[in-house]
């Protein structure tokens, strides 16, 4: 395997924000309490984690339970004794999308364990943890995944199983319906250890969240990953006291938030979440639905809505505090307090997420600052674009690179079009625009020489000219494109397997594609390539 990086500024789509934070740059500095070097502060961090040790023996004892429930190896039962006597966590998450997800999920847990054993490297005893957002209850977001088949076109693979709309994706429970899909993977996948821990993962009587996990926990047996999933009961019950304040403190953490937001605009930054002054952090459980809570009014006078149509129901802020100590699994935090809620239900040492969750704590660093008085620094994820044995023949036989690729599917056939045109042809309009160049200079030396008024004027027949020759031979390369039925093929095939839908293969190809075809081994290379200290993208050959 060979690496190389590639620097997040040259990557479509990248944010200023997180290309800022990659640099740390000054204007980004009062969004972020530490660089995103994690050597630099570690020590540092871990002397300021406040960490009840009540709250430590109960939480370890419930993570215990789930993570025997999936069959956790001894290697994550290691780890969660060594959390049980003191540990730190490096923490990251993913909602809990079919099969594993995509690829960049494998990529969040190997950064957590390299950075928690880089930490206990440096003397900081630290174990990684996985955090499943089984609270989410956009089912559209995670009920499917794409597995390239045949020519690199990509499959999308969906379950149809549901449960009422707005659920949470906890309460989806696989049937039946699911073992045609898992057999539709294994026609793509063929025979591996990845396509058999599939089956015993996915099968009905499983809900989102536990298939997910059983499979994570076979994955990454050996790593000693930690999994979490966020809809337990208990730790609902343990996460009480900061449900129960975002409620109380909702005035106060709507103006922080508010001030955050204009900060960042003014800033020049995004704001990753839009907030209101009837923002409130947290969902209610209404009649099995995920349903948001919202604010009217403010101060003792301020009344809270559950829900947003005639069935809303409106609450006190009295009642909703009371409601939510009785009852606390019936609530949940919204993106900006689930941050929060994970820190104060693990001795957090550091997140580690890609460019949207760096966002989502630019502005969630006002809340931790209200709740708990310290921000827990993000550290950028692993990032990387498999190339394999077939894609690298391609680029070489077409002579351009991955950047080439993500300029977009219709500029790479344009581009691969240009390339394979006859080579009569493309050598004249080499020796034209040669030609164009050097008759240009030599007429416009010659007019400065006799009126000096008429070098713009050349200059403007100069480009005029340049333009419609590039213009034909655009032209030339899309009819070459529209004959050439191979150099079609082979840009469709880059794309959709380098850069699918426009956007990294990080994002749009399920990790279980690339494990089934390259095993266990690959996540060991794929872990060996994560540098302590360069958080570009990576390109990985194979």
């Amino acid at each position: 395997m060979k690496a190389h990086c590639l620097p997040f500024s040259q990557i479509p789509h990248t944010t200023h924000l997180f290309t800022d934070f990659l640099a740390y740059s000054p204007r980004i500095q009062p969004f972020y309490p530490r660089p995103p070097h994690f050597g630099e502060w570690l020590k540092e961090e871990a002397a300021k984690i406040s960490y009840d040790s009540s709250r430590r023996e109960r939480v370890t004892a419930i993570l215990e339970r789930q993570n025997r429930s999936w069959d956790a190896s001894p290697k994550t039962l290691a780890n969660l004794e060594r959390l049980r006597k003191g540990a730190a966590t490096v923490v990251t998450g993913q909602q809990v999308a079919l099969f594993g997800g995509p690829m960049f999920a494998i990529y969040k847990a190997l950064t957590a364990v390299n950075l928690a054993e880089r930490a206990t490297a440096a003397g900081v005893e630290a174990v990684p943890v996985f955090w499943l957002a089984t609270s989410d209850h956009d089912l559209a977001e995670v009920n499917h995944v794409s597995i390239p088949g045949l020519e690199g076109a990509l499959q999308v693979l969906a379950t149809p199983s549901h449960d009422i709309p707005g659920a949470p994706v906890s309460a989806v429970r696989l049937g039946d319906e699911i073992l045609p899909v898992v057999e539709q993977a294994v026609s793509l996948l063929g025979d591996s250890e990845a396509v058999q821990f599939l089956r015993e993962s996915y099968r009905p009587g499983e809900t989102m969240g536990s298939a997910f996990a059983r499979l994570y926990a076979r994955v990454f047996s050996e790593w000693g990953v930690i999994l979490l999933d966020a809809s337990d009961a208990e730790l609902h019950r343990v996460a009480e006291p900061i449900y129960r304040a975002a409620i109380e403190r909702a005035d106060v953490l709507d103006g922080a938030l508010l001030a955050r937001g204009e900060a960042l605009d003014a800033a020049g930054y995004h704001q990753q979440v839009k907030v209101t002054s009837s923002s409130v952090l947290l969902f209610a459980m209404q009649q099995g639905a995920r349903t948001p809570v919202h604010m009217q009014g403010s101060g003792g006078a301020a009344e809270f809505v559950i829900g947003n149509d005639s069935a809303a129901e409106k609450i006190s802020r009295a009642e909703l505090v009371s409601r939510i100590g009785s009852a606390p699994e019936q609530f949940s935090p919204n993106v900006l307090l689930r941050p929060v809620v994970q820190d104060y239900l693990l001795p957090t040492l550091a997140y580690t997420g890609g460019a949207a969750e760096a966002a989502y704590f630019s502005q969630a660093g006002a809340v931790y600052e209200t709740l708990l008085g310290r921000v827990t620094p993000i550290v950028p994820r692993f990032s990387a674009t498999i190339v394999e044995p077939k894609m690298q023949r391609l680029l070489e036989r077409h002579g351009i690179d991955v950047l080439d690729v993500f300029s977009g599917p219709e500029a790479l056939r344009q581009q691969l079009a240009a390339r394979s045109l006859p080579e009569d042809l493309q050598s004249a309009f080499d020796a034209l625009n040669e030609s164009l160049t050097t008759s240009l200079g030599g007429i416009r030396e010659k007019l400065e020489k006799l009126d000096r008024t008429l070098v713009d004027a050349a200059q403007t027949a100069a480009s005029k000219m340049q333009h419609q020759l590039e213009k034909l031979h655009t032209q030339a390369a899309r009819a070459e494109a529209q004959k050439g039925e191979l150099v079609g093929r082979h840009a469709s095939t880059l794309s959709q397997t380098l850069y699918p839908n426009k956007g990294l293969q990080e994002r749009g190809i399920g990790g279980l594609y690339f494990l089934a075809r390259y095993g266990g081994e690959l996540l060991h290379q794929l872990y060996d390539a994560i540098q302590p200290d360069c958080h570009d993208h990576q390109i990985i050959e194979l």
